[in-house]
């Protein structure tokens, strides 16, 4: 099944007050005390180019807010024209964007934006070919707490973008009692107890399950949801019907493109996968130098048009 992401209307973007700090951080590290002296010292201060980043795999684009900031804070003289949107799918030679501006700029930026782009395109990826298996049934896919630390908006962003739906964000905005919650307060139904004597009316209470029993305690007690935790598609059908929706149903655990449609026709409603966010391997995704291109040539068609004639001028901007 081909993928997709979202559409662009949509996908709400994060606010530049979030991202930016991100990418700021990001370039310190990179450029340190000294800047880019590679750049500093081979490249003329006066000399500009365009480049243009393209796909090179199959997948779903997200991360072209932290890519551009990535330019734009290191020289605002760079100019970023996209030409696709966040949750857009693209094949390989597909053109996201044309970038003009002074050279040195390009050069100091262009793996800080390539690492936020590729890795959080990654994402988008991955949740779309989950998102892909399980269409057409009721179930969605959604991400965990299972980040990278300091990037969870961005990554969770970048779920959404994939077609896919974001569980909590962090400890406090909603309520989750997992196995060792349970053991330490002597089980189901007295956890239950103790959150709901905690938290306010507005709080969602989840509890999570390892079996069948606990499940039936759990729905005499009363939750919000119930995250069924490693069931085989046989128990998950007979959860859901003992659920018989006075809850949300969520199935976590050995879930994979593979496996996933199983899984969503037990009928559950939604397919938690940390894997998501913590293993998705990059989206590869190049930085090219396009010297014929010129101001008024860089639609997407006319860029592909340099990139074959230009053969060994083109120069890949792939170097660490």
């Amino acid at each position: 099944m081909p993928l997709q992401g979202v559409p662009e209307m949509s996908l709400v973007p994060l606010p530049r007050l979030i991202v930016e700090p991100l990418v700021r951080a990001a370039l310190l590290e990179d450029l340190g005390l000294a800047g880019d002296i590679t750049s500093a010292s081979v490249i003329p201060r006066d000399h500009r180019s365009t480049v243009v980043m393209a796909a090179r795999q199959p997948g779903v684009i997200a991360g072209l807010d932290a890519a551009e900031l990535a330019f734009s804070l290191v020289d605002p003289e760079i100019v970023m024209r996209r030409h696709l949107q966040d949750g857009d799918a693209v094949k390989p030679g597909d053109v996201i964007a044309t970038i003009e501006g002074p050279s040195r700029g390009l050069l100091s930026a262009e793996r800080t934006a390539l690492n936020f782009l590729g890795h959080l395109s990654g994402i988008a990826t991955v949740t779309a070919q989950i998102a892909a298996a399980i269409r057409g049934t009721r179930a969605s896919v959604a991400c965990t707490r299972k980040t990278t630390p300091g990037l969870r908006a961005l990554e969770k962003y970048a779920v959404r973008a994939g077609g896919g739906m974001n569980h909590r964000f962090a400890l406090y905005d909603a309520v989750l009692i997992k196995d060792n919650h349970v053991a330490i307060a002597g089980g189901v139904t007295e956890a239950i107890r103790r959150a709901r004597a905690g938290v306010g009316h507005m709080v969602k209470i989840e509890v999570e399950v390892d079996t069948l029993d606990q499940l039936r305690e759990a729905m005499e007690t009363g939750v919000d949801a119930v995250l069924l935790d490693n069931m085989t598609p046989d128990q998950l059908r007979e959860a859901v019907a003992i659920v018989a929706g006075r809850a949300i149903t969520e199935a976590s655990g050995r879930v994979t493109p593979i496996t996933a449609a199983a899984i969503a026709a037990s009928g559950v409603d939604l397919i938690s996968v940390g894997w998501l966010t913590h293993s998705a391997p990059v989206l590869d995704i190049g930085l090219d130098f396009v010297e014929a291109a010129t101001a008024t040539e860089t639609s997407p068609r006319r860029i592909a048009q340099c990139c074959n004639l230009l053969g060994p001028l083109r120069l890949s901007f792939d170097c660490g």
